[in-house]
């Protein structure tokens, strides 16, 4: 079976800071736009950063494996080499990262690299990566 992109719009405070995010720090090749909005190819996937010079997100948690992971949050689960890189890439540009990289559920079926960052307007990513992407539904 072979899975088809997904699509998802979310709002931005300032498109110039989005387009500097998604275009350079993350390396996602920008679509088409307007001076409302911006489409990007997240990993194959079409994201669209839609202007609201007023959003703001809101911060809820829930505890993970000892995190307090932020909800909501959005991303993609990479190859574990795609995973490493964009670490070394954020950290590089100096994102300041929510949970850093770190192995969640270490030894237990479902064990997954995972690091969460936040984009300039406060939506958090997660970015996770597995050994075997036959665990990524493992109960």
């Amino acid at each position: 079976m072979s899975l088809r992109p997904f699509h998802l719009a979310f709002p931005v405070h300032n498109l110039s800071e989005a387009r500097h995010f998604y275009g350079q720090v993350m390396g996602c090749a920008e679509g088409r736009s307007s001076d409302q909005w911006i489409d990007f190819d997240f990993f194959g996937h079409q994201i669209v950063a839609h202007l609201d010079a007023g959003a703001r997100s809101i911060a809820t948690h829930n505890p993970v494996d000892g995190h307090d992971v932020p909800v909501p949050h959005f991303g993609v689960v990479l190859t574990m080499a795609q995973w490493q890189a964009l670490a070394a890439r954020v950290q590089a540009a100096g994102i300041q990262f929510g949970i850093a990289p770190h192995v969640r559920f270490k030894g237990q079926v479902g064990e997954q690299a995972t690091m969460f960052f936040y984009d300039p307007s406060g939506n958090a990513l997660e970015f996770k990566a597995f050994a075997d992407d036959a665990l990524l539904f493992a109960r």
